[in-house]
């Protein structure tokens, strides 16, 4: 993995909302197929990390250098109608809460058909045979292909979500908390189905989660935020096994207490 090129290179990437920081001098990289796990207790920074590389917030400082089809490219720097195209095809992102994620007017076929029209699919026949081949891919049956979201339960549409993001093969996900809000036993079903399609689709991954056994199935690293910077990170197994900050310490303790 050295030896290649990374996917999206951070470099002291810092946000604030007045004198209170949101990140602060952040910088890592991420490889193709790999997934990084993000992690902290609630207002540690995580979240604001995420909005900012994603592009839903602008940073105050940093760059975030994607690996585009033309080589790598600082996406502070591109025009609103190219970040606009990365979000369509490149990209993809997880809300925790799926209706923010999905079209709840527009059946199920049609928010995933969305996403295909909008990097340029038009023969209707093909685009309905993918949206059924995705909606059975998460473990939706195809003949609910004309149910509105809103017909669905939560995990359900969660699993919607992730068609719709992942049926024009983005090369990188952001996923904000994507398990979040579920009950335990969807959590689960949802994690491997979320292991399963990462892997199967070698994407590279960035995971926001306050969750240390959702990035111990899915993550392969890991970087611990406190009060908006980064207090440590490296192999998910090595952090959670022999976590170095106290911060993480207390992280781990509080997890196997529970």
């Amino acid at each position: 993995m050295a030896s290649t090129a990374p996917l999206l290179r951070v470099e002291g990437l810092t946000k604030r909302y007045g004198a209170r920081i949101g990140c602060a001098d952040v910088s890592f990289d991420l490889y193709p197929g790999e997934v990084l796990g993000i992690v902290g207790e609630s207002g540690s920074g995580k979240s604001t990390l995420l909005s900012c590389l994603a592009g839903h917030m602008a940073p105050d400082a940093g760059r975030v250098i994607f690996d585009t089809a033309e080589g790598p490219r600082d996406t502070r720097e591109m025009s609103e109608p190219e970040r606009r195209r990365l979000a369509r095809t490149d990209w993809a992102y997880v809300h925790q809460n799926a209706r923010d994620g999905l079209r709840m007017g527009v059946s199920a076929g049609g928010n995933v058909g969305e996403r295909l029209m909008a990097v340029g699919a038009r023969h209707y026949a093909d685009i309905r045979t993918t949206a059924t081949d995705w909606l059975g891919r998460v473990e939706i049956a195809p003949e609910r292909i004309d149910d509105r979201p809103s017909a669905f339960s939560g995990g359900m549409q969660q699993r919607l979500q992730i068609a719709r993001n992942l049926v024009t093969g983005p090369r990188l996900v952001f996923m904000d908390e994507p398990t979040g809000g579920l009950d335990v036993s969807v959590q689960a079903r949802l994690l491997d189905l979320l292991r399963g399609l990462v892997r199967e689709m070698g994407l590279s991954v960035l995971i926001v989660t306050h969750d240390l056994a959702v990035v111990r199935l899915l993550a392969d690293r890991l970087m611990v935020m406190k009060g908006g910077r980064v207090v440590e990170q490296g192999l998910t197994d090595q952090v959670l096994d022999d976590p170095q900050h106290a911060y993480t310490q207390l992280l781990v303790s509080s997890v196997l207490q529970v």
